[in-house]
């Protein structure tokens, strides 16, 4: 009786001490590991929707960019540290993909979705100076130039390979990828004159687009998007995939405290509903969602699934989504 006295008085020691933690978090500034590099959307939204996290908190979020391995860098780092909250994991949807890509075993069922802040529109951009004024023109010089045309990419399972892939199942499209760490790079590549095309997400093109660095060819839906004209049609095909697009969140280590998760959360939420922010979101075409835990991981899983499979239709799977346990759409 003695032992197990002790031993209920120890487990009601440690729960009291984790509780007492929790309570007091945070109580020293977070770090914020952005997973893709500066000036690209996932960059642009975690900066943006940091302060008015800051705000909800009470203590700072110091951000820093860790790019490189299609986000499998970043990801690997964060869930390295403690599982104590004070380490936010600034993502994408890319660790999704890195099982299906031989990339890594770590996905986000090993996180916990703090918040799936919105999802992005998807445009392919082109350098200024080349004659298409449309997708299929991109397509018809690829087919008749095999390997010359080049398509700005960042990597394995990011947002450019993923819809190139896509494309791929649907028409031949025999173009030479070009990996740049993240969206920004890309970008300034693009306008350089160093690639020639790129399916990136509004978020990073928006303002490029504006200006006149790059010409908009086409929106990854079945509308147009403020007269930027519809894939489908050029492409009839690829409504069977829409909506798609890449996401961004925040996420921590899915054993860090209840409490914890619970109080990140709440912050994030409010966060994302703060009107600059919002306002920022849809001025650059991204679909506000602002979703938590169970909702949020059934989406994560969703997207992992209608995406694993187009990649191993596509035949640039490294493993079989089937192998790894992603259920087909």
């Amino acid at each position: 009786m003695n032992f197990v006295r002790r031993s209920l008085t120890l487990a009601s020691l440690v729960m009291a001490s984790g509780l007492a933690c929790a309570q007091a978090f945070p109580d020293r500034e977070l770090s914020g590991v952005i997973m893709w590099g500066a000036g690209g959307a996932t960059d642009v939204v975690a900066r943006a929707v940091a302060p008015f996290a800051e705000e909800a908190l009470g203590k700072k979020i110091v951000m820093q960019n860790k790019s490189g391995g299609a986000g499998a860098i970043s990801t690997n780092f964060v869930n390295q540290q403690a599982s104590d909250g004070y380490t936010l994991l600034m993502g994408a949807e890319n660790p999704q993909l890195h099982g299906v890509l031989g990339l890594g075993e770590l996905d986000y069922s090993k996180f916990y979705p703090v918040n799936i802040l919105g999802r992005g529109i998807v445009v392919i951009v082109a350098n200024k100076d080349k004659p298409w004024k449309s997708f299929k023109d991109v397509l018809a010089d690829a087919q008749a130039n095999p390997g010359k045309v080049k398509m700005g990419s960042t990597g394995p399972g990011g947002l450019p390979h993923s819809v190139g892939s896509m494309i791929g199942t649907l028409t031949k499209m025999p173009v030479t990828a070009v990996p740049f760490d993240g969206e920004g790079p890309g970008l300034t590549a693009l306008q350089g004159g160093h690639v020639d095309f790129m399916p990136v997400g509004l978020g990073a093109a928006s303002e490029h687009i504006k200006a006149g660095r790059v010409k908009a060819l086409a929106v990854l839906s079945d509308k147009p998007f403020e007269g930027i004209p519809a894939l489908t049609g050029d492409l009839p095909g690829i409504a069977k995939y829409l909506p798609w697009g890449p996401f961004y969140g925040v996420f921590v280590k899915r054993d860090v405290p209840d409490a914890v998760k619970t109080k990140l959360t709440a912050s994030f939420k409010t966060a994302a509903t703060n009107p600059q922010f919002v306002k920022l979101m849809t001025d650059r075409g991204n679909a506000m969602m602002n979703i938590s835990g169970n909702e949020a991981d059934a989406f994560l899983k969703k997207w992992q699934s209608v995406t694993a499979w187009t990649l191993q239709e596509a035949g640039v799977a490294k493993k079989s989504p089937a192998d790894l346990g992603i259920a087909k759409p």
